[in-house]
């Protein structure tokens, strides 16, 4: 969801750098950042609050960040392509999943006034699901195969890993989805391919690199 389907790691950053800020440090920077996308919400945070050395606990961070976030998220909008392939998938019957790291009380702050688009997953996972054992968040692969068999329950199927397609902008994500036996579609905020490097490496021939979702060819998925 989060820098894939909405700006909301722009607005992460912004957030990040204002608390940052107020203890003379930062800015986030890309070397950083690829290493908080799509973590559960405690890693990520203790992750900066490690590499910045922040005189502050794990939960003072979080209430300091979840105020300004509150503010924020009424602000986000959908990237490129994302409304719209989002649409196109429901209209044709495909099958569709959220998987996000998000905790439930954050997908709903920042979804809730994009209905239109978030209404139409058959199915939808938030990283505080009580079915994602403790310590098993992204670059794991459970929280993929957990939407899998709730599309399955629901749709009567039985979709195999290898006839999904899952998509991703962070490091951690396009690792789980690696993990998880599907084909990977990686689209990388555009700033963070300056520290990227090889992403053709990193995607291994299990899938593909793309500047944003408005570029997917439909046609060679025979959607």
């Amino acid at each position: 969801m989060d820098g894939l389907l909405i700006n909301t790691e722009d607005l992460y950053t912004v957030v990040t750098n204002e608390v940052l800020a107020e203890f003379g440090k930062g800015p986030l920077t890309w070397d950083v950042k690829i290493q908080l996308q799509g973590l559960p919400g405690p890693q990520a945070a203790t992750k900066v609050l490690n590499h910045y050395q922040l005189p502050l606990t794990l939960a003072e961070l979080d209430e300091k960040t979840i105020e300004l976030q509150l503010k924020k998220w009424p602000t986000c909008s959908f990237l490129p392509g994302a409304l719209e392939l989002i649409r196109y998938l429901h209209s044709k019957g495909v099958p569709i999943a959220l998987c996000t790291s998000s905790a439930k009380h954050k997908y709903e702050g920042k979804t809730g006034h994009l209905k239109q688009g978030f209404e139409l997953f058959d199915v939808i996972i938030t990283g505080d699901d009580p079915r994602i054992p403790p310590g098993r968040g992204k670059p794991f692969p459970d929280i993929w195969q957990i939407g899998l068999a709730e599309i399955n329950e629901k749709t009567g199927s039985n979709i195999r890993p290898e006839e999904c397609i899952i998509f991703e902008d962070g490091l951690p994500g396009v690792a789980s989805a690696k993990a998880a036996g599907a084909y990977v579609v990686w689209v990388p905020h555009p700033d963070a391919l300056e520290v990227l490097g090889d992403t053709e490496a990193v995607i291994s021939g299990k899938g593909e690199v793309l500047n944003s979702l408005a570029q997917l060819d439909k046609a060679k998925f025979g959607l």
